[in-house]
């Protein structure tokens, strides 16, 4: 990952502080990256956040509010508003230097922050909040009883995670000011939520509320045991893959001139790590690498993983329409599958004798009220699922140079 220590003028004129995170070679696209009530673009989260993105090709910006981090400014003198007001600014900064923000992405009060200024952004494309408050004003929580005094002082230091911050009366008048149906009404950008139901800081009925009021398209996709900041390093990754997978179907992708259909599957090296690939099929855009443990950076499935869950997805799909035509009793069902090459004298089914072959091995799991006779049916037509006739059928591959 390439990294790069940026500064640029806000809306005060004030100098930022920022970092670009971006994948070695040119991105496929550019984030930018708002962070959470007094945290700052150093945040553990933010950084997994970033690195991710990059290993799908994409460049994050990520900043310090004014006051915050290496930012100059004074904290109290800034608010929600102020906070909308630099996204804007940041965003304006990567344009004017040909670096166009097509991902809009906040956590915490950041989220609200960008579905406020993603309205005034004709060039982002979509936008993703995690852990995000339906109202500004939500932030006023943390502050506690300390809310009182500063409408009744104009002005208080209070302690926010181990820090004084100085807080000011226009700093609780402006986060009660703002509508969030009209910024969501206004933004008209697609839009994913994440948010997770064991969220203690944000509770998850906020992230409810922000995708009823959307306009489609939207997508929620829960984080499950994930804490509000995503401090554990499998929760901040899986958001950034869940999100650079959604984007990707919103972004500029030059790929579209070169497909002849949309039934046709590309695949195209990335140009980060030794093998990471960019996948799409249709309108779907997925990630293709290997496992660290052979050089790869274990940053999408392997090719054998797609072959196993093609067949595994085929198998699930072609039970299930037979047993719907049935009228089985038939509540769920999976399917593990492994492969391993074996060799052809092991195998006494095989007609192959010599050498290795590969071997795929399918569990069928079958849940529901049925009988054994049922059971065994079920299990004759997995065999008749079209990829595995495909895998048993003589399969010609015509490879030929797309150059011409």
């Amino acid at each position: 990952m390439n990294s790069q220590k940026l500064q640029f003028e806000g809306t005060q004129g004030q100098r930022l502080a920022a970092r670009l995170d971006g994948p070695v070679g040119e991105p496929r696209a550019y984030a930018l990256f708002a962070h959470c009530f007094t945290c700052g673009k150093d945040i553990r989260s933010a950084g997994r956040i970033a690195a991710a993105l990059a290993r799908a090709g994409i460049a994050t910006l990520r900043f310090d509010f004014t006051g915050l981090g290496g930012s100059e400014g004074d904290f109290a003198n800034t608010g929600f508003s102020s906070n909308v007001e630099d996204l804007i600014a940041a965003a304006r900064f990567m344009a004017d230097t040909d670096r166009p923000i097509s991902v809009l992405v906040g956590h915490s009060l950041g989220g609200a922050a960008a579905l406020s200024a993603a309205g005034h952004l004709p060039e982002v494309r979509a936008v993703a909040v995690i852990g995000a408050p339906y109202q500004a004003e939500h932030v006023l929580r943390q502050l506690g009883q300390r809310v009182d005094d500063i409408e009744r002082e104009g002005e208080v230091t209070v302690d926010l995670a181990g820090r004084p911050f100085r807080i000011r009366r226009s700093f609780v008048e402006d986060a009660r000011a703002h509508d969030p149906d009209e910024r969501l009404a206004a933004m008209r950008k697609p839009l994913l939520v994440l948010h997770s139901p064991r969220d203690t800081v944000v509770d998850v009925d906020n992230a409810r509320a922000i995708f009823q009021a959307a306009k489609h398209p939207k997508s929620f996709v829960s984080l499950d045991n994930a804490d509000h900041l995503l401090s554990n390093r499998n929760d901040a990754e899986y958001a950034a893959t869940v999100l650079a997978s959604w984007a990707a179907r919103y972004l500029p992708d030059g790929a579209e001139a070169t497909t002849d259909g949309d039934d046709q599957v590309l695949v195209e090296e990335t140009n980060n790590g030794r093998f990471q690939q960019r996948v799409r099929a249709g309108r779907h855009h997925l990630l293709a690498d290997e496992p660290e443990s052979v050089g790869g950076m274990d940053s999408g499935p392997s090719p054998y993983d797609y072959l196993l869950a093609g067949l595994g997805a085929c198998t699930t799909m072609t039970i299930r329409m037979y047993a719907r035509q049935k009228g089985l009793n038939l509540t769920r069902v999976r399917v593990a599958l492994d492969h391993e090459k074996i060799h052809a004298s092991d195998c006494a089914e095989c007609e192959t004798g010599h050498g290795q072959l590969d071997r795929i091995s399918r569990r069928v799991y079958l849940e529901g009220d049925l009988t054994d006779e049922q059971r065994g049916r079920l299990l004759e037509i997995a065999e008749k699922c079209p990829v595995h006739r495909t895998l048993h059928s003589e399969v010609n591959v015509v490879t030929k140079s797309g150059d011409g």
